[in-house]
């Protein structure tokens, strides 16, 4: 990725932000079984919650609510690592929506983690260290769910 400036990268996460909500959004509704339907509207929930974050930074050039924020290390147990790229298909196996997630989760961890070592001051370093932890935080759980879901299949 080559930006000019800040603004130039912020843009383009809250256009990567609003395509995963989107997707997820689009997705929730072409699937017949409401586990898959409502875990789809939770991931698209939270990454509209990132873009309006992202918005606002954008529109003040300040991380708005983020000095309550408390930051902590997040495991990652890398199980995304050994997941192939999976595509979406209408009415595909549990356990390739949670590696197909895992995997995006995945990327919005790299990108964020990019886009914090080109940050040029404090509050953009804050407001792209707090995604990163909420994107490692998303990572885990559904590394975690595949983990479960495996152990409970006998795989």
């Amino acid at each position: 990725m080559d930006f000019k400036d800040l603004e130039a990268l912020i843009i383009f996460a809250i256009e990567n932000e609003k395509e995963a909500a989107d997707f997820y959004e689009a997705n929730s509704e072409s699937e017949m079984m409401s586990g898959k339907t409502q875990m789809l509207k939770e991931f698209a929930a939270e990454e509209r919650k990132h873009q309006k974050m992202l918005e606002e930074y954008l529109a003040t050039g300040v991380a708005a609510n983020l000095d309550e924020y408390r930051f902590k290390w997040i495991t990652d147990i890398k199980r995304s690592d050994y997941v192939d790229d999976v595509e979406y298909k209408q009415g595909m196996a549990y356990k390739e929506l949670l590696m197909l997630a895992m995997k995006r989760e995945e990327a919005a961890l790299k990108l964020y983690n990019e886009l914090l070592e080109k940050a040029d001051n404090d509050d953009a370093k804050k407001l792209f260290k707090m995604l990163c932890q909420e994107e490692a935080k998303h990572k885990l759980a559904l590394e975690t769910m595949y983990d479960d879901y495996m152990a409970e299949i006998g795989d």
